[in-house]
């Protein structure tokens, strides 16, 4: 997939491009239904097929401090959606200037004028423009005065519950990580360079751990995971826990894995940890004995839960 940060680095013409516009954070099932939605478009003009999207999130500059964690790092999303066939991704570094761009002028100067729309593949909710004031009546007397076409996709539904980013973040902060996944396709995941820890893992309790700090994204529910981690293009099993290790009295919150049959130094590089299961709260224990011998049974759950298989898309 092409990617293509800021409008005004746009330049070559497309062939017959079909484009959707979005955050896309999560790149949820929702998304993926509009991706197909799209890819069919761009076959029917034998064109390009194109997502438009931000960094950052329009609302951490509208609304700072008050925008949502992120599902998916921006790079990360990326890569999401370049496994789903789309040709170009157009980044549009969001500001405050940008905001200010009328409705009519983003489908003119932008669409029309520099990117060359033949289609546009949208949610049916989709606003756009200064103060939201485009919506989805005006973008079809734009197309018909410009010659585009217009298509929009309903909202994508699970157990009668429509699929969206709003929705994930609530299942994730819940601790619902098989919920989540099955909203998602695959597991919620957090990457981090891993730290250097306190050491307590392998000293004081027996088991080894590797740190990563917990970055803008949405975090899950403090407590234990049965969880799969990647480091190296590998796969290992794992259980991780997520919270301020009230046993050690700390206060920064902090996501510390025990990779199973891994004993290797990876200070400085990057781990995937992907959410399998919650297996319980974080609570303070007695003695670092008592701690050790929970974490041990913590490792024979997580094994037996990876064991049996547990499938994003239950």
């Amino acid at each position: 997939m092409e990617v293509i940060t800021g409008i005004e680095n746009v330049h070559r013409s497309f062939k017959s491009p079909v484009l959707t516009i979005g955050n896309f954070d999560g790149v949820h099932r929702g998304h993926q239904a509009l991706f197909r939605k799209l890819k069919e478009w761009a076959a029917k003009f034998n064109g390009e097929s194109l997502i438009m999207t931000f960094d950052p999130q329009p609302l951490e500059i509208l609304m700072p401090g008050k925008a949502p964690f992120c599902i998916t790092a921006h790079g990360r999303k990326l890569e999401l959606i370049s496994t789903f066939g789309i040709d170009v991704a157009i980044v549009i570094p969001f500001s405050k200037k940008f905001a200010q761009i009328s409705a009519r002028d983003f489908v003119v100067r932008i669409l029309v004028e520099i990117i060359g729309i033949k289609a546009i593949v949208v949610g049916y909710d989709y606003r756009f423009g200064r103060g939201r004031e485009g919506n989805i009546d005006f973008l079809r007397k734009m197309g018909e005065q410009y010659g585009f076409e217009v298509d929009t996709i309903s909202g994508f539904r699970m157990d009668d519950t429509v699929v969206s980013s709003t929705t994930i973040r609530q299942l994730i902060r819940k601790g619902d990580l098989r919920s989540a996944s099955r909203m998602l396709g695959r597991r919620y995941e957090i990457t981090g360079l891993v730290v250097t820890g306190r050491k307590r893992g392998a000293r004081l309790l027996g088991f080894p751990t590797a740190n990563i700090p917990v970055s803008r994204q949405s975090s899950p529910k403090t407590g234990v995971y049965a969880v799969e981690a990647e480091v190296d293009g590998k796969s290992f099993g794992g259980a991780a826990n997520l919270g301020y290790n009230p046993t050690f009295g700390d206060t920064e919150l902090t996501l510390e894995v025990h990779l199973f049959d891994f004993n290797e130094t990876i200070y400085g590089k990057p781990l995937t940890v992907r959410f399998v299961d919650r297996l319980r709260d974080e609570k303070r224990f007695g003695s670092i004995e008592e701690l050790s011998a929970q974490i041990r049974m913590d490792i024979e759950k997580a094994k037996e839960i990876l064991a049996a298989g547990v499938s994003a898309s239950m």
